[in-house]
C-alpha cells in the first residue's frame, strides 16, 4: 500500500501548488510563484492557514486590498514572464468572489493564466445558508462563483477531498499550455477546505509541466510559402503570441531576410525595436498611416499570434484590396482560421523560423520597402512633432508627456497602460525599444488594470522600473494596491495624469452624436448637466495618503525633472501632472472604429453623426 499524508484539503493543495514547474527551452520556472489573498469566513481556517502553515519557502503570500486588482497583479507578472510563470489568488465567498470575475475575464480574454481559488458554500450544507450564500430557489448546487464559469478556461467545485487530486492536475495542464490557457478557477467550499484526507505522496511530487513548441505541418507550412512566395505586398500583423513565444528574435530574422515590413497589435508591439526598418508601427482604429496605408493595400496579411480584434481590423474596413488573402501562423486553431485564412498551427517561434528556412533567398521587391521606408520616416516626423514642447514652461499635453517620458526610460523598463486616450497615443506615439517595455492589456482594456499589474511586473522582474500610466478617471477606478506597493516595498512609478474626467469616452461620445454627456468631472451646472467648474479633487494628495512619495510637475521641464527623480527613486513614487487638454497635439486615427450611432435622432449631432457611420460602414467587408 502506497504511502499517505495526513492533510486538509488546503494544506493538500498549497503542498502541491509549491512543487509545480514550468520548463520550456530548458528554462525552468515555478509554475504558482506565489499567492494572492484577502481572508474573509470562506477562507481564512482554510486556504489561509494552510499558507501560514506552509511558509513564504513554500507559497509566498502577497496581501492584497481588492479582489479584482490583486488578479490584475497576477496577470502582470504572468506576461512579464512569457506566460510561464503565475500567481493564485484566494478569497472568501460573497463579494470576494464575484469581484474576481473582472479579473478572470481580462485573463482569459488575453490568454494569460491565474489560478482563482474563491471559497465556497458548506459542501454538507451543515450550515445553510452561510453568510453572503447566494441561494437558488431551484438549484440548490449554484453558487455566485458560478459567474466565473464563462470567463474561466478550466472550472471545478470541490465537493470531496478525493476531488482535488485529478482536478489540480487539470489545472495546472491548462494553466501551462500554451493554446489553452486563462483564468483556471477551483471553488472549495470552505468545510471541506478545512477537511482532513489521506493523500498519496505522490500527489506532493515534483511535477514538470513542459511548455510545448510544436512545428508547423509540413503541408501546411508548404502552402504558406507558396502564398509569400507569390504575393507582391504582404503585411505581417505582430501580435502577442510573438512575445509569449520568445520570438522576437525569429522575427527579426525573416524580415531581415525578406523584406517583408511588420505592422504590430497593441500586444505585439515591441516585437521589433521602433528603429528596425521593417517596423512601421501600430495597426487599425490606433495605428500609424504608413502601416494602415500598407494594410489596406496588401496583398497577404501574415498573422503571427494575433486574435485579429476589431480595433486591428478597423471593424473588418482595413483591408481593402480586392485579392486580399490571409495566412495566420498561431498556436490556436481556434484564432489560426480567423479571416478565412490559410492556416498554419505552430508555436510562433517554430514556425517564423520554419518560414524564413522555406523563404531563403525571396525578398519582397525593391520598390516596396522603399516605399514603405518613405511612409516609416514620415511618420517619425508626425512622432517628433507630437513630442516636442516649443515652450518648455508651459503646461504639457499629453503627447508631450509621453515624449518626456520617452527622453527618461531605458531600453528595460516597462511602461503599463490599459484604458481612457492613452491607449490610441501609444500605440501610435511610442517608440518601443525592447520586447517587455510596451505593456498594453487592450484585450479588455480594463480600467484600473495599470497600478496592480506594475506591481506584478515588478515582482516577476525585480530590478525593471515599471511605469504605469494613467488617467484620474482609471486612478479613481482602482489605487488601492498602490497600499500594496508601500507594504511591499516596490519601487513602481505612477504617473497620474488629471484632465477631470473619461476623456477618451468623451472624445468618442462626441464622434458618435453623444456630445460628451456624463464624461466630464465637474459640478451640475444650472441646466442639470456636468458642465460646472471642475471638480476641487485632490489625486496627488490622496496618492501621498496611501503612502507613496508624490511630485507635482506643472510644466514641461518639471515634468522632466519630475520622471528623472521617479526612475532614480528607490521608493513607490508618483508623479502628478494637470496636461492641457485644449492644445491637440495627438494625430488622428488612421482607420475607423465601428460604434453603431443611433438610426434616429432629433439632435443634430446624432443625426450628423449617423450620415458619417452610414459611409465609413459601407467599407465593411467580410473576408471569405
Amino acid at each position: 500500500m502506497s504511502a499517505t499524508t495526513r492533510l486538509t484539503v488546503a494544506q493538500a493543495l498549497v503542498r502541491f501548488l509549491s512543487v509545480q514547474y514550468t520548463e520550456r527551452d530548458g528554462v525552468r520556472h515555478r509554475l504558482i510563484a506565489g499567492t494572492w489573498g484577502i481572508f474573509g469566513h470562506g477562507n481564512v481556517a482554510g486556504v489561509g492557514q494552510a499558507l501560514l502553515e506552509a511558509g513564504e519557502d513554500a507559497m509566498p503570500f502577497h496581501q492584497g486590498r481588492n479582489e479584482q486588482a490583486m488578479v490584475h497583479a497576477a496577470v502582470g507578472h504572468a506576461r512579464q514572464l512569457n506566460r510561464l510563470s503565475a500567481q493564485a489568488v484566494t478569497t472568501s465567498i460573497g463579494p470576494g468572489a464575484t469581484n474576481l470575475v473582472t479579473g478572470a475575464a481580462l485573463a482569459t480574454i488575453n490568454r494569460l493564466p491565474v489560478l482563482l481559488l474563491p471559497g465556497d458554500y458548506f459542501a454538507t450544507r451543515a450550515a445553510d445558508p452561510l453568510l453572503q450564500q447566494l441561494e437558488h430557489p431551484t438549484e440548490a448546487d449554484v453558487s455566485v462563483n458560478d459567474t466565473l464559469r464563462p470567463v474561466s478556461r478550466f472550472f471545478d467545485r470541490i465537493h470531496r477531498p478525493e476531488a482535488l487530486i485529478p482536478s489540480a492536475l487539470q489545472a495546472m495542464r491548462v494553466l501551462s499550455d500554451p493554446a489553452e490557457t486563462g483564468a483556471v478557477t477551483l471553488a472549495l467550499p470552505q468545510d471541506v477546505q478545512a477537511e482532513a484526507y489521506d493523500w498519496p505522496q505522490e500527489f506532493f511530487a515534483e511535477r514538470v509541466w513542459r511548455v510545448r513548441r510544436p512545428v508547423p505541418d509540413p503541408a501546411e507550412l508548404a502552402e504558406a510559402v507558396r502564398a509569400i512566395r507569390s504575393s507582391h505586398r504582404p503585411l505581417i500583423v505582430a501580435g502577442g503570441g510573438v512575445h509569449h513565444s520568445e520570438a522576437e528574435e525569429a522575427l527579426r530574422t525573416l524580415v531581415d531576410a525578406t523584406g517583408i515590413p511588420v505592422a504590430a497589435t497593441q500586444a505585439g508591439k515591441g516585437s521589433l525595436r521602433h528603429d528596425h526598418p521593417a517596423d512601421v508601427g501600430g495597426i487599425g482604429h490606433t495605428g500609424t498611416a504608413v502601416a494602415d496605408d500598407l494594410a489596406r493595400t496588401a496583398d497577404l496579411v501574415i498573422g503571427v499570434g494575433t486574435r485579429y480584434s476589431d480595433f486591428t481590423t478597423a471593424s473588418g474596413t482595413l483591408f481593402q484590396n480586392p485579392d486580399v488573402r490571409f495566412l495566420n501562423l498561431n498556436i490556436t486553431a481556434f484564432d489560426a482560421h480567423k479571416l478565412a485564412a490559410r492556416t498554419v498551427v505552430c508555436d510562433a517561434r517554430a514556425g517564423l523560423e520554419a518560414l524564413a528556412s522555406g523563404l531563403a533567398g525571396h525578398r519582397v521587391d525593391p520598390a516596396y520597402e522603399a516605399a514603405y521606408g518613405v511612409g516609416k520616416e514620415r511618420w517619425e516626423q508626425v512622432v517628433a512633432h507630437a513630442y516636442r514642447a516649443a515652450d518648455e514652461n508651459a503646461v504639457p499635453t499629453q503627447t508631450q508627456l509621453l515624449g518626456a517620458l520617452d527622453a527618461v526610460v531605458g531600453d528595460e523598463d516597462v511602461v503599463i497602460n490599459a484604458a481612457g486616450s492613452l491607449p490610441g497615443d501609444l500605440h501610435k506615439l511610442w517608440r518601443a525599444r525592447s520586447p517587455r517595455q510596451y505593456h498594453l492589456e487592450y484585450g479588455y482594456s480594463c480600467m484600473g488594470y495599470e497600478i496592480p499589474a506594475a506591481i506584478g511586473v515588478q515582482q516577476a522582474t525585480p530590478d525593471t522600473p515599471v511605469w504605469a500610466l494613467v488617467g484620474d478617471g482609471t486612478y479613481l477606478m482602482m489605487p488601492t494596491e498602490l497600499v500594496t506597493a508601500v507594504q511591499e516595498g516596490l519601487p513602481i512609478n505612477l504617473v497620474l495624469i488629471q484632465n477631470h474626467g473619461y476623456a477618451s469616452i468623451g472624445g468618442l461620445s462626441e464622434s458618435v452624436g453623444g456630445e460628451r454627456f456624463g464624461t466630464a468631472y465637474r459640478y451640475r451646472a444650472a441646466d442639470g448637466t456636468f458642465s460646472g467648474a471642475p471638480l476641487p479633487v485632490d489625486l496627488a494628495a490622496n496618492a501621498a495618503s496611501l503612502g507613496m512619495d508624490v511630485l507635482r510637475a506643472k510644466t514641461v521641464r518639471e515634468l522632466r525633472e519630475a520622471l528623472a527623480t521617479a526612475r532614480a527613486s528607490d521608493r513607490p513614487t508618483c508623479v502628478y501632472v494637470e496636461t492641457d487638454t485644449a492644445a491637440a497635439t495627438a494625430p488622428p486615427a488612421e482607420a475607423w472604429w465601428d460604434v453603431p450611432v443611433a438610426e434616429t435622432a432629433s439632435r443634430e449631432a446624432a443625426v450628423a453623426a449617423r450620415t458619417e457611420y452610414d459611409r465609413q460602414a459601407a467599407a465593411r467587408r467580410t473576408h471569405l
